[in-house]
C-alpha cells in the first residue's frame, strides 16, 4: 500500500512537472504580459429571514394554537456592519391578549459546538422525537409526534442555535473563531437575546432561560451579562445537567475531587445493571445513600491520605468501592482506587463484552476494539444522534417551510479550539457569576435538573456546586431542584419527561408569582 502511494506521489509530481516544461515558451521568445490580478471581493452578507407556519396540539387536554417562527437574525455592530447569522426556533401562543404576563423562555444546549436540538425536540417544544429509549430503540426512519410534556402551556419558547451550530454562521469575512469561546459565547447569545427581546416586545414579559450541559454554563454566564450589559433582570433559569465548576469533572492528577463525586452516578448505573450485592440492589435510594455517605466521608479521608494510608485500610477501602461500584478489588486496586469513567463504562459489563454509556449508562452496546468517533465509544450518544438528526432535517423544511442548503451541524468540531479565556491555566468555574446575579437580583430563582445514571454531569457533582454557591441565607429558598431515573438527557425515559414537565412548570409559575 505504501509503495502504491509513493508511485501516485511521484506520477502527480513529475506528471505536473513534465506538461510545466512543455507548456514553456521557447527560447527567445517574448515573456507573456501579466494578467490583471483580479480582486478579491468578499461575498455580500447574508440577509435575515423567516417564515411562520400556524399550528395546534393538546397539552393536558388543552388545545394550545401556536405560531412557530422559523428563521435568522444579523448579529451586527452599531455602525451596521454584520458579523454573524443566528438561526432559531421561536413557538409563540396565538391567544394571548397581553404578552407581557405571558413568560418567555430562550432555550440552547451545550458542547460547546451542539445545536439546540436537543431540548427542542427532546424535552420542551411542541414535537418531540420518538425513538423509544434503553433496551427498546425503534428502528430509523424516525417519526415526530406532538409533546404533550412540552412547555408551551406555560411559556413561549425560543431555540437558539450558537454561532457555528445549527444553521448559525459567521457572515462571509468574519473569523468565526471569534465566537468560539466562553467569554464571546457568551456575549454573542446574550446579544441575540437583548434583539429578540427587542423586536418583538417582550422586555415587559416575565424572562427565562433553560440550558442543558454546557449549556448550563453558558444560563450562568448570561444571567451576569445580560444583567450588566443590558439590563436584563431574569425570573428563572433552568439548568439541566448542570456543569458550572469543571473541577467536579476533570480528572486530572492531583485533583481527586471527581473520583468522590462520580462515585453515587457509578453505584447508581451498576445498580441498574444488576451488578451490586443484594443487599444493596433491592433499592436504588438505599443504594445512592450509602454510596454518598462513603464517597464524603471514608473515600474521600482515604484519597486525602495518599500514600501514607495503611495497607489494612486501603483494603477495607477497596472492598467498599468493590461493593459500591460492581467492579472487582483487583480492578479497583490496580486503579490504585481511582476510577475514571471509562475504567468503569468498559469494565462494568466486560464478561457480557459489553459497554455502558457516558451520557447515559442505561444504554449499553458491544465493545469496540479501535473506537473512531464520539459515537463509536458511547453506546448513548450513537442510539440518540441517528434520530435527532433525522426527524430535525424532515421537520424544518417540511412541516416549518425553512429552506437551507447548509448541513445542520447537530454537534459539531467546528467551534475547536475553544477558548477558555479568563480561565486559563485554571478550572473554569462561573458558579460566581450566578451567585453575582441571584445576590444583586434577588427574585432570581434556579431550577437544577440531575439524573442520576449521567457520567458526563454526574448529580453529586452539581449538589456539590450548588452546597458550596455561598448565597447569603435569605437568597437560598431561591434555588430548588429534582432527581430523575435517566441520564444527561433526562427527557428520553418517558417518566422522567413528564416528571420534568410537571417540576419545570409549577417552578416558572412560582418563580413568576414571586415577582408579583
Amino acid at each position: 500500500m505504501a509503495r502504491m502511494l509513493r508511485s501516485i506521489f511521484f506520477v502527480m509530481v513529475f506528471g505536473l512537472a513534465g506538461a510545466a516544461a512543455l507548456a514553456q515558451p521557447p527560447q527567445g521568445a517574448p515573456p507573456p504580459a501579466d494578467k490583471p490580478k483580479e480582486e478579491k471581493k468578499t461575498p455580500p452578507a447574508p440577509e435575515e429571514k423567516s417564515v411562520s407556519t400556524k399550528h395546534s396540539m393538546r397539552i393536558g387536554g388543552q388545545e394550545i394554537k401556536y405560531t412557530a417562527t422559523t428563521g435568522t437574525l444579523l448579529l451586527k455592530l452599531e455602525d451596521g456592519t454584520p458579523k454573524a447569522s443566528v438561526f432559531y426556533i421561536a413557538y409563540t401562543r396565538d391567544d394571548v391578549a397581553d404578552p407581557a404576563q405571558r413568560p418567555i423562555t430562550f432555550t440552547f444546549n451545550g458542547g460547546p459546538g451542539s445545536s439546540s436540538v436537543w431540548l427542542h425536540l427532546g424535552a420542551f417544544g411542541p414535537r418531540r422525537v420518538q425513538m423509544g429509549d434503553a433496551g427498546a430503540l425503534l428502528p430509523p426512519p424516525y417519526k415526530l409526534v406532538d409533546n404533550e410534556s412540552s412547555l408551551l402551556d406555560v411559556t413561549d419558547l425560543i431555540f437558539i442555535d450558537p454561532v457555528s451550530t445549527g444553521y448559525s454562521r459567521a457572515v462571509p469575512g468574519e473569523a468565526p473563531k471569534q465566537f468560539h469561546g466562553i467569554e464571546e459565547d457568551v456575549q454573542s447569545v446574550g446579544d441575540f437575546i437583548r434583539l429578540y427581546t427587542t423586536r418583538n416586545k417582550r422586555w415587559a414579559s416575565p424572562k427565562f432561560l433553560a440550558g442543558e450541559s454546557y449549556g448550563t454554563t453558558r444560563a450562568a454566564g448570561l444571567s451576569g451579562y445580560l444583567q450588566s450589559r443590558h439590563g436584563m433582570y431574569l425570573n428563572g433559569i433552568v439548568l439541566i445537567s448542570s456543569i458550572l465548576n469543571f473541577e467536579t469533572a476533570e480528572f486530572d492528577p492531583g485533583n481527586d475531587l471527581p473520583y468522590v463525586l462520580y462515585l453515587p452516578t457509578y453505584t447508581a448505573i451498576a445498580w441498574y445493571h444488576k451488578r451490586l450485592p443484594a443487599d444493596l440492589q433491592g433499592d436504588l435510594q438505599k443504594a445512592l445513600a450509602e454510596s454518598k455517605q462513603f464517597a464524603a466521608h471514608d473515600y474521600l479521608d482515604a484519597l486525602m491520605a495518599g500514600d501514607r494510608l495503611p495497607d489494612a485500610r486501603r483494603a477495607e477501602i477497596t472492598r467498599e468501592l468493590a461493593r459500591l461500584t460492581g467492579l472487582t478489588a483487583q480492578f479497583i486496586e490496580e486503579k490504585s482506587e481511582r476510577i475514571r469513567i471509562s475504567d468503569f463504562t468498559r469494565e462494568l459489563l466486560r464478561a457480557d463484552r459489553r459497554i455502558a454509556g457516558r451520557l447515559d449508562g442505561r444504554f449499553t452496546g458491544p465493545v469496540l476494539q479501535n473506537p473512531d468517533s464520539y459515537a463509536a465509544s458511547d453506546p448513548s450518544y450513537a442510539a440518540i444522534l441517528g434520530p435527532y438528526a433525522g426527524v430535525f432535517n424532515d421537520y424544518v423544511r417540511g412541516e416549518l417551510k425553512f429552506e437551507s442548503d447548509l448541513p445542520y451541524e447537530i454537534l459539531t468540531g467546528r467551534v475547536q479550539p475553544w477558548s477558555f479565556a479568563p480561565y486559563e491555566n485554571r478550572y473554569v468555574n462561573v458558579a460566581e457569576t450566578l451567585h453575582t446575579a441571584m445576590t444583586l437580583n434577588p427574585y432570581l430563582h434556579v431550577f437544577v435538573a440531575k439524573g442520576y445514571y449521567d457520567l458526563a454531569t454526574p448529580f453529586f457533582a452539581a449538589d456539590y456546586t450548588f452546597d458550596h454557591l455561598g448565597l447569603d441565607p435569605s437568597l437560598r429558598g431561591n434555588l430548588s431542584g429534582a432527581y430523575y431515573e435517566a441520564g444527561h438527557m433526562v427527557y428520553v425515559h418517558m417518566p422522567s419527561l413528564q416528571k420534568l414537565k410537571q417540576d419545570v412548570a409549577q417552578f416558572m409559575r412560582a418563580s413568576v408569582s414571586a415577582a408579583k
